[in-house]
């Protein structure tokens, strides 16, 4: 299997687990907090991969004593990523936010025409102007067919925006480190920073409250949910350009939008949220199909940073 193939299978999986992440989020709500919610993320994924190291290869943890400042830059921003899509679900809903949150791989590749040797064409130009025409179009028509918590829509994109933006740093940053740095390594630090500024805003009361079982198997799977996508966008960073990597998450709302209406058909009432507006799906898919235009399409002149 070529580096290529592994890198797309890699962003697939990552696409698959961002997919079912943010319905499984606004539910976890119901139970604990945003603050908590996104400590307990990290938390786990940190204590899985130094228990990892600690059995695979002791001299992997060294890296824990003086990470690069990059690294640590970019620890900083995926925490703020984390708590903004957060937040965004809270306040906006997962279909919301699923569609807002694009506006990260956007900028990325908007920022890979000054950092990565890729050609400005046509059609890429085209994305771009579909995909802001469609945020505009969502934004307006969603914010309009809301009859109640217009306030509270407003406020979930202003937090995705935020989570949105990080994230194009963290990728960014992340495709300069695995360079020199093995991607499980380069985790150690992505998760235990935000582990540790997220420490102080978390309640472990609510957390180790006596929950159902549904309840602990829903915060495992948000805890190994980020161990596998982050694992598998870090992989496929390295075997992968960063646009054809970008090209396959930013299709992630697709599956969100299928789970809720599949919810929707069996009449399964798990979380209150913002209805999509009608007219506001026609955004959404403008804002993917931009996306991809942007992204995916075009002559590229190698793959690489420029030095």
């Amino acid at each position: 299997m070529s580096d290529s193939t592994k890198g797309l299978l890699l962003a697939v999986t990552c696409a698959l687990m961002w997919g079912l992440l943010a319905i499984a989020l606004k539910v976890a709500l119901n139970f604990v907090d945003s603050y908590t919610i996104v400590w307990w993320r990290f938390t786990v994924s940190f204590l899985f991969l130094v228990l990892y190291f600690l059995i695979k290869s002791p001299r992997s943890l060294l890296i824990l004593r003086r990470p690069p400042l990059l690294l640590l830059l970019a620890g900083l921003l995926l925490g703020i990523n984390f708590i903004g899509f957060m937040q965004g679900i809270h306040y906006a809903g997962p279909a919301v936010s699923q569609v807002i949150i694009q506006a990260g791989a956007i900028t990325l590749a908007l920022v890979g025409f000054l950092f990565f040797r890729e050609t400005v064409t046509p059609i890429r130009l085209a994305g771009f102007i579909i995909a802001f025409t469609g945020f505009v179009f969502f934004y307006y028509h969603q914010l309009t067919g809301i009859s109640y918590g217009g306030k509270a829509f407003q406020t979930g994109v202003v937090w995705t925006l935020i989570g949105a933006w990080s994230w194009t740093g963290y990728a960014i940053l992340n495709k300069i480190l695995v360079r020199k740095i093995e991607p499980t390594q380069i985790n150690l630090i992505l998760y235990g920073l935000p582990m540790l500024m997220y420490l102080p805003f978390a309640d472990f009361k609510v957390l180790f409250a006596p929950h159902s079982i549904g309840v602990w198997l829903l915060l495992l799977f948000l805890a190994f949910n980020t161990i596998i996508a982050y694992g598998a966008l870090s992989m496929a960073l390295k075997f992968a350009e960063a646009n054809r990597i970008s090209i396959i998450i930013t299709l992630n709302p697709i599956i969100t939008f299928i789970l809720l209406e599949v919810l929707l058909w069996l009449d399964v009432h798990w979380f209150v949220s913002p209805p999509m507006a009608p007219l506001a799906y026609i955004g959404a898919v403008l804002v993917l199909a931009g996306a991809i235009l942007a992204i995916g399409v075009g002559k590229r002149k190698g793959g690489k940073l420029k030095e």
